[in-house]
């Protein structure tokens, strides 16, 4: 069994499209999402109509919820920009899209944790704004009640593979549309990727178990930087052009 997991697209749609094509010359035939797909100053209706064209199992983002739930004068820049691109249709499909899924009988899908759409899974925030790896109590805690051997989760956009002390697996594939970002929840942080590819993960279940490996994929990344910058947004220029903010 093989299978692609992409993650935090944030309507690059130029980055979507290179992993796209990356799956595909792989052979690789199943994908899943793990949402936060349009929020952005970038190509939020044209990356809905390429996912939801494509109608594979999509489980939903912090910022997926945002669009819907929040109104239009109270969202943040990036949620806002996006939802002024969709139509009805886009917004319709965000709204239905599952806060978990169980893909395959034994990949268990979330975009955060299995019980809260925006607390990093696999890091944690210190007070002085770092973000480092949780420690193994604090993740074993999280993946508490999920039975599936392999956990997939984003949010942070950091690709990472944890595992538990039962041999489960907790991975996260990375972001294939936003390489770095800064957030002030629960204290002002950044994270960064340090370069600017689009990364997504690929499963393979062999004899021995799950050999997750990570991808990064070139693209023409400047393209969408120079767009986040005509659209008023700096922050995610340098994070498109450089992986950091």
């Amino acid at each position: 069994m093989i299978f692609a997991a992409i993650a935090d697209v944030h309507g690059n749609a130029a980055a979507l499209d290179a992993v796209l094509a990356d799956i595909r010359r792989l052979g690789i035939t199943e994908v899943v999402n793990l949402g936060d797909c349009l929020s952005g100053p970038l190509e939020a209706a044209k990356t809905a109509d390429r996912l939801m064209a494509l109608d594979i199992p999509t489980v939903r983002g912090n910022h997926d919820r945002y669009l819907v739930e929040v109104p239009p004068v109270a969202m943040g820049a990036s949620d806002a920009h996006a939802y002024a691109q969709l139509s009805p249709h886009h917004v319709e499909w965000l709204a239905g899209l599952p806060f978990s899924l169980t893909f395959r009988d034994e990949v268990f899908l979330c975009h955060a944790t299995p019980g809260q759409d925006d607390l990093y899974f696999l890091e944690e925030v210190c007070a002085e704004g770092h973000v480092r790896l949780r420690d193994a109590a604090g993740i074993e805690a999280l993946a508490a009640g999920i039975a599936e051997p392999l956990i997939l989760c984003a949010h942070s956009h950091v690709p990472r593979l944890v595992a538990l002390a039962d041999g489960r697996q907790v991975v996260n594939p990375g972001s294939v549309g936003c390489p770095a970002y800064q957030d002030d929840t629960p204290v002002q942080h950044r994270v960064g990727a340090g370069h600017c590819l689009a990364s997504y993960a690929v499963l393979e279940k062999t004899a021995e178990g799950w050999a997750p490996q990570f991808r990064s994929v070139r693209y023409d990344n400047m393209s969408m930087a120079r767009m986040a910058a005509a659209n008023g947004r700096p922050d995610w220029a340098n994070a498109l052009s450089r992986g950091r903010v």
